[in-house]
């Protein structure tokens, strides 16, 4: 027992200068692969921000994008689906009946419609119009506008309907031949007559 041991502190002894020179290339192997790490490491660093900062202005361009196309975009008064609530005449109002709606082309500059019980077509001049981008969203909180419709004489068809829709039709023939002044407010349009005849259309959703 006492000459094994005396072999195994021999050898402990013999193995301990050997770690003591493998130690410090472990040590010189270590600062290399540090070295080497360092510069990948703030490489790669350098390399993600431009597309972190890419991402986030993006992000903020979405929201921006998003925003512009809803404030401040105003109705158009051409291009719309106008259905007509409601007509007041000689201080008199009248609910409108049936499929009553009008639309104003700006390409073709007329107005037709359906005036409850026939079509309607006649020349229409829109002054001003705005210029609203195709792509935007209409804000439905969007300030007030004004402005004048000149509408020619109306060519209909003639069909006959029940009394309430040509009783309608009637009270709506009696604004064209004329110049109105319309107003926007938001998702409703009113035009106006020169003798205070009005018309109440709210835009089609």
């Amino acid at each position: 027992m006492y000459r094994q041991k005396q072999r195994t502190n021999r050898q402990r002894q013999r193995t301990y200068p050997q770690m003591q020179r493998t130690y410090p290339q472990m040590q010189r192997t270590y600062r290399q692969k540090q070295r080497l790490i360092t510069p990948l490491v703030t490489t790669a660093v350098v390399a993600l921000l431009p597309l972190a900062a890419a991402c986030g202005n993006e992000k903020a361009g979405g929201g921006e994008q998003a925003g512009s196309g809803s404030v401040g975009t105003e109705r158009p008064v051409t291009g719309v689906r106008w259905n007509v609530d409601s007509v007041t005449v000689d201080g008199r109002t009248h609910r409108a009946h049936g499929d009553t709606h009008l639309t104003f082309d700006k390409k073709t500059g007329k107005a037709g419609g359906r005036l409850g019980c026939n079509h309607v077509n006649a020349k229409a001049t829109v002054d001003p119009e705005a210029t609203v981008d195709p792509q935007a969203t209409v804000d439905p909180k969007a300030t007030v506008r004004d402005g004048h419709i000149t509408l020619g004489a109306p060519s209909t068809t003639r069909m006959m309907c029940d009394a309430s829709l040509m009783d309608t039709e009637k009270t709506l023939l009696s604004l064209f031949n004329s110049t109105l002044s319309y107003r926007v407010d938001a998702d409703t349009l009113t035009l106006t007559s020169e003798n205070g005849n009005t018309l109440r259309a709210v835009a089609e959703k």
